[in-house]
């Protein structure tokens, strides 16, 4: 069976053990403290080696000229978009309100912004950004763990055949830090029974109305960003039709929904933008792997979602300054976060603990990660197919018409440079 399925599965039997045997399952409890404590484990390591080896596929960051410069800033650019569109819409629709998660326990940190005013905490947040890696990993920092990773893996490329042997070694440890996550995924649905089969048994089946609500808000936010304002840019930085896009990447966008993975996706999606939209090679084997690795709009959209609901139901209000660590925090974890099925759950910790809320908050939102990451992994590769374009004809690329076709959307006009 499917991982999915058994998530599913342990998800009812959850519902009916918390109904029928509430007392029975707030003992095990423990199983699900242990999941969220692999979960913890493994995040700074795995965000760290992700997003050296990003680097590293770059090649020699001197040498990255105009379009790796044009592709970072459009990648982030979306990114931030995608964060705002979240919190607009979890302050819209307000999911957590009405929901108690208060007597599930869980350490609820004072937030070191309510103690020195928010923009005393954004100065103390950016210039704290620089420090000793092994205490950042030890301590969650994850704006410093991606910083010092960023920066390694920026000066591991300029070495040349000094650095193949850091190179081999990230890749070989970025792979096996998947591979434990596999494991830990494993065992995934043992988690969701004791967490979600503990929140039922305390609060009972009405805790769903507040969860459907966080699930519509979340979709919502990934359909206004991701085909209405990612849509947007075709026309004006693309300038092609942004139903030829659609058409000739569905068969890639479905399977990326599918699947939950962009990067299970990515040769579809390479061959999908070569043959069916025409796009340039160059900007196919540059942008979309790259864009597989780093970036990841969906994802960063619902963990800003996850957060804002999960302290709306601990009663906890977060204000401007935390909602912008939050956006910092998303956008960053999300950076980091592996292109596999519930790669957003690994790193929702880390966004989680820099303001303050319990981690015990994961445990309503695993009910409904696994659709919810569907969509968000459909998001992802939707933003990296539209980079793509949108990056080619900045670097005024000549697109090629796609096969079948004498003829191509929106032009072979080179953008200005």
């Amino acid at each position: 069976m499917k991982l999915h399925n058994q998530i599913f599965l342990a998800m009812g039997l959850a519902v009916a053990a918390g109904l029928l045997l509430p007392e029975v399952v707030t003992h095990l409890k423990f199983i699900g403290d242990l999941f969220l404590g692999a979960l913890k484990m493994i995040v700074g390591p795995l965000v760290f080696a992700s997003v050296v080896v990003g680097m590293l596929s770059l090649g020699d960051v001197r040498h990255a000229g105009r379009m790796g410069g044009k592709t970072v800033v459009y990648f982030l650019s979306t990114t931030f978009m995608a964060v705002g569109v979240g919190l607009l819409m979890v302050n819209l629709i307000q999911p957590g309100v009405g929901v108690d998660l208060s007597q599930l326990g869980g350490d609820v940190k004072q937030i070191r912004a309510t103690e020195i005013g928010v923009g005393a905490f954004l100065v103390e947040l950016v210039t704290g950004i620089f420090m000793n890696p092994f205490a950042a990993l030890a301590q969650g920092k994850v704006l410093s763990i991606i910083a010092f990773a960023l920066l390694l893996g920026g000066v591991i490329t300029t070495l040349g055949e000094r650095g193949e042997p850091l190179r081999r070694f990230f890749e070989s440890l970025n792979d096996a830090l998947m591979g434990m996550v596999h494991v830990i995924l494993f065992f995934t649905p043992a988690g969701v029974f004791a967490l979600l089969g503990n929140i039922v048994a305390k609060s009972g089946v009405e805790i769903f109305a507040g969860l459907a609500k966080y699930a519509l808000a979340v979709v919502a936010g990934l359909a206004v960003h991701g085909f209405l304002l990612l849509f947007l840019v075709l026309p004006l930085l693309g300038r092609i039709q942004a139903g030829h896009v659609a058409k000739g990447m569905r068969a890639a966008w479905a399977m990326a929904f599918s699947t939950a993975s962009s990067s299970a996706t990515l040769p579809l999606t390479m061959e999908c933008a070569r043959d069916n939209v025409g796009v340039p090679d160059r900007s196919v084997r540059f942008v979309l792997p790259l864009g597989a690795t780093i970036n990841m709009d969906g994802t960063a959209l619902y963990e800003s979602v996850a957060a804002l609901f999960i302290a709306q139901a601990y009663g906890i209000h977060l204000g401007i300054g935390e909602q912008m660590i939050v956006f910092l925090t998303a956008t960053t974890a999300a950076i980091g976060a592996a292109g596999i099925p519930e790669a957003g759950l690994v790193t929702m910790s880390l966004v989680l603990s820099s303001v303050g809320l319990p981690l015990e908050g994961i445990a309503l939102i695993l009910a409904v990660d696994r659709i919810l990451d569907m969509c968000r992994t459909c998001v992802n590769v939707v933003g990296d197919s539209i980079g793509s374009v949108v990056v080619a004809r900045l670097e005024g690329l000549p697109f090629h018409p796609p096969k079948g076709q004498g003829g191509h959307p929106g032009g072979n006009r080179p953008a200005p440079s």
